[in-house]
């Protein structure tokens, strides 16, 4: 395997499993478990600040001082203010519409306008005429060849509002406390100067413009009036209204006139063609017919007589006749009249008729001359509204000169000065107190995110809870970091051969109880699985595998069972160099055939029971022999021993590990906390995964309470045997 290859492949191992589960999780995963990993217990926050303290500390305090010896080295800066009250109650002039004008619910903007007004180019430049202010705030613009055409801004001039108040605060700053207290006074008289100057130019602007106007609207209104003048001649009326009215009202009294005309001549034809058809019922029943039903009723009589006297006398007597000839005078009367009557209701109808054809003209004449008048009426009104409109426009443009007149020369005094600038005793800068304040405040959170970010960024492993939860593996002993490497790595084999307790005395960094823990850890493990061979390899040189094989050797040989550590890093040995032992011949020479495995087995001397075998001289047709001649010595030798410990070259970039993790029965993988990598750890498991090779777990070697909270317990096992010396010593 390529040591630049990029590690791609995290695994999942669980070794309390009776039989591993050989998982390999998918690329992607890799990525997930760094994502996982950046999401920290709140525990861990607080473990780095405690890791930190010192350096956090030491530099809030550094940067304290610092910043204290700036600030005192400043140059003090004064400050003066002058307060303006602004009433909004106060009317804008003294007659006219201005005077009467309410006052408006705009209070937030009338004095963000004012506010600007203040910063305006217009106010500020005189005052930095005067005091060249400017140039005191060293300004480069003011110096330039554009100085004078830029706007004016002054960097030490605030302009603030208190909240819910009509009050305006100028106020500047300056080295000179006077200075101050003049700018700020200055700057005041020139707002309220360019102020009135503003409304003084607009009521003159307007005021001119009016009279620009008003010879126009003047000519204007004469001819309208002549127009006027000229249409009521024309109509020979002063006011077509009235006119109008008048004919409006005649035009309804004729037509009412008409239809009553009409009605009567209807009753008339009625009457005529009842009595045209010379029926007496018809004549008796017109008006005309009251002397018509008298002859009748005569006649009546005249008959009834004419009856009678023929019953009486006969149609030959002369009563008889006499009565008849009456009789005969009554009729023809009586025809007579009925002809008079028809005469009279003709003549009645056609005089309907002529009265209604005259008043008929009479309504169409008068309608005539109505709608004439009113199409006139509406020509005139719009005359004379033009007429009113100008000479009202013309009246109100005069009142408005005369009042813009009057209140252009009247000096608003709604904005005032309520509180003039002073020369101020303290300065207000630099403020010692609250920038030292802000100068540990932001220090202590550049400190504090410096040491979460930097623990962040850190990929490499520290403490088993991280390895379980970004790895998935579990980490099955912890050897710590003592000062002295060489003396370190052999506390555990110098002090094995002591009697009694001599060791516990003199091994207070607690070294060799984590390897004794290590080896319960491995060999207590698992009660379904004896491991006879054990492989100790790790992901790069500088890990420490060797130490920890050579301490797992002797602990195990410490029990008094036969252990063999078997030399497998055929390019770097060094496991004769930690026992001072010869390593001329070993493991080499046995896979070549130049000699037995047992041959060139070295017992220790400080441990009877632990026999090791040297890698012997370095051989590359050796290193190919690895897999079948190693595997044959395992078996063997795990007849011959209780436990057999191949101290194996780094796996990744070497190519014997992988064949020497196939012929054992577990595999341990020691990593340098703090040091290697999560991504070559991952890697290593991953590979041995592939393999199918029992990976027992991970020993993380060299640890600190540095480096995690999980390693406190160490500084108890070293109080724990200072606290017994008296008594021992005893």
């Amino acid at each position: 395997m390529n040591r630049n290859e990029p590690d791609r492949l995290p695994v999942v191992v669980d070794v309390r499993s009776p039989s591993p589960p050989y998982y390999l999780a998918p690329p992607y995963q890799a990525a997930d478990e760094d994502a996982e990993d950046t999401k920290l217990p709140i525990s861990q926050y607080f473990w780095i600040l405690k890791r930190h303290r010192w350096r956090i500390g030491g530099f809030v305090a550094a940067m304290m001082l610092a910043t204290l010896v700036v600030s005192a080295r400043l140059t003090p800066i004064y400050e003066s203010m002058a307060t303006v009250d602004i009433d909004r109650q106060s009317p804008a002039g003294v007659v006219g519409e201005d005077a009467a004008r309410g006052v408006l619910n705009d209070a937030d903007q009338f004095m963000a306008t004012q506010i600007k007004l203040v910063e305006s180019d217009s106010v500020l430049r005189p005052v930095d005429q005067r005091f060249e202010l400017r140039k005191q705030e060293g300004q480069s613009a003011a110096l330039s060849p554009r100085g004078d055409a830029a706007p004016v801004t002054l960097k030490q001039l605030k302009v603030t509002r208190p909240p819910n108040t009509y009050l305006m605060q100028i106020g500047y700053r300056s080295a000179d406390p006077q200075m101050a207290a003049d700018a700020a006074n200055a700057i005041t008289q020139s707002y309220l100067e360019h102020s009135y100057e503003i409304r003084l130019r607009s009521s003159a602007g307007v005021e001119s413009f009016m009279e620009r106007q008003i010879e126009e609207l003047k000519a204007k209104m004469e001819r309208s009036s002549h127009a006027l003048n000229g249409f009521e001649r024309e109509l020979n009326v002063i006011n077509p209204e009235e006119k109008t009215n008048i004919l409006a009202t005649r035009l309804l009294q004729l037509n009412t006139e008409y239809t009553n005309a009409q009605t009567e001549r209807l009753k008339q034809e009625a009457g005529y063609q009842s009595v045209s058809g010379g029926s007496l019922e018809a004549a008796l029943a017109a008006p005309q017919g009251e002397a018509l039903r008298k002859l009748a009723d005569h006649r009546n009589e005249a008959a009834e007589h004419l009856a009678e006297v023929k019953s009486h006398y006969g149609a030959n007597h002369p009563e008889f006749r006499k009565a008849q000839a009456q009789l005969e005078q009554v009729d023809a009367a009586l025809d007579a009249t009925r002809r008079q009557v028809v005469d009279r209701v003709e003549i009645g109808y056609h005089e309907a008729q002529r009265r209604e054809a005259m008043v008929g003209d009479a309504v169409t004449a008068a309608k005539a001359e109505f709608d004439r008048m009113n199409a006139r009426s509406f020509e005139y009104q719009a005359v004379k509204r033009e007429a009113d409109a100008d000479k009202n426009l013309y009246e109100q443009l005069v009142r408005k000169i005369r009042e813009a007149g009057i209140n252009a020369g009247f000096q608003n005094s709604s904005i005032r000065i309520a509180d003039a600038a002073r020369p101020a005793l303290k300065p207000v800068f630099p403020n010692h107190v609250l920038n030292v304040l802000l100068a540990m405040l932001l220090s202590a959170l550049a400190a504090v995110g410096a040491a979460v970010l930097s623990d962040l960024l850190d990929k490499t492993v520290r403490d088993p809870e991280q390895v379980a939860r970004t790895l998935r593996t579990e980490v099955i002993g912890s050897l710590p970091l003592i000062k002295d490497g060489r003396a370190g790595s052999l506390a555990a084999l110098k002090h094995g051969a002591g009697k009694g307790h001599a060791r516990d005395q003199h091994d207070v960094s607690g070294f060799g109880e984590s390897v004794r823990t290590l080896r319960n850890s491995i060999l207590l493990g698992n009660f379904d699985r004896h491991y006879r061979s054990l492989l100790v390899t790790s992901a790069a040189p500088g890990d420490g595998k060797t130490t920890t094989a050579a301490n797992l050797a002797a602990a195990h040989a410490e029990q008094g069972k036969r252990t063999l550590l078997i030399d497998g890093d055929l390019r770097r040995p060094s496991v004769h160099h930690n026992f001072n032992l010869p390593g001329a011949v070993g493991l080499s020479n046995a896979l070549l055939g130049e000699t037995t495995w047992r041959e060139a087995l070295i017992q220790a001397e400080a441990f009877p029971h632990l026999f090791i075998l040297p890698a012997g001289p370095p051989s590359r047709r050796a290193s190919d022999l690895v897999g079948r001649g190693l595997t044959e010595l395992l078996e063997q030798a795990s007849t011959e021993y209780d436990l057999v410990i191949l101290d194996a070259p780094p796996l990744l970039g070497f190519a014997e590990p992988l064949q020497m993790a196939t012929a054992v029965d577990g595999v341990v993988v020691v990593a340098r906390a703090g040091h290697t990598s999560r991504h070559a750890v991952a890697s290593v498991l991953a590979t041995l995964n592939r393999l199918r090779a029992k990976v027992v777990g991970l020993v993380l070697n060299q640890v600190h309470k540095e480096l995690s909270d999980s390693y406190g317990y160490y500084g108890y096992y070293r109080s724990y045997y200072r606290a017994q010396e008296p008594e021992g010593s005893s």
